[in-house]
């Protein structure tokens, strides 16, 4: 299940990355490769795992579900972590000098 949801979690913010155009203010060129990265590393690890042990390509329980959903909200914390840091306008470096 967490193929599934990170693959439709990369279509989805390409789509909106693409959408935005050349203006990439809220690095979501970075918040997609991070989602297509995982969907590529999971893929292959599906096939490998289905050729050598065989059994089901998908596996669609809780577990699964839950493991798919930790995974988009930690590359979302990934994410605004990063747009903090970068933020042109030193945001993140005002506040901590409070």
């Amino acid at each position: 299940m967490w193929l599934i949801m990170t693959s439709l979690a990369a279509v989805i913010t390409t789509a909106i990355w693409y959408k935005k155009g050349r203006e990439d203010k809220y690095k979501l060129g970075t918040l997609s490769l991070m989602f297509w990265g995982a969907t590529l590393m999971w893929l292959v690890d599906h096939v490998i795992a289905y050729l050598t042990q065989g059994g089901e390509f998908f596996e669609i329980n809780l577990n699964a579900t839950l493991l798919g959903f930790s995974v988009i909200i930690l590359a979302l914390l990934v994410w605004v972590i990063t747009l903090l840091v970068s933020h042109p306008e030193g945001v993140l470096r005002r506040f901590i000098k409070r």
